[in-house]
C-alpha cells in the first residue's frame, strides 16, 4: 500500500508602512494595487482550497 505525505505551509506577512522615497526594490510591494475586495477574494479562495484539502484528507 503506497503512503502519500503532503504538506502545505502558507506564510504571509502584511505590514502597513509609509511610502519610502528610495529603497530600490523596483515596486515589489505586495500591497500596491490591491484593494480590500481583491484581498477578500484571495483569502476566500485560499480558505476554500484548505477546506477541500481537509475534507479530502478526512475521507481517507
Amino acid at each position: 500500500m503506497p503512503i502519500e505525505i503532503r504538506e502545505l505551509v502558507i506564510r504571509a506577512r502584511v505590514e502597513e508602512s509609509p511610502q519610502s522615497n528610495g529603497g530600490g526594490n523596483g515596486g515589489s510591494s505586495p500591497q500596491r494595487g490591491m484593494s480590500a475586495a481583491d484581498m477578500e477574494k484571495i483569502v476566500a479562495m485560499c480558505a476554500e482550497e484548505v477546506m477541500k484539502a481537509l475534507k479530502q484528507q478526512k475521507e481517507r
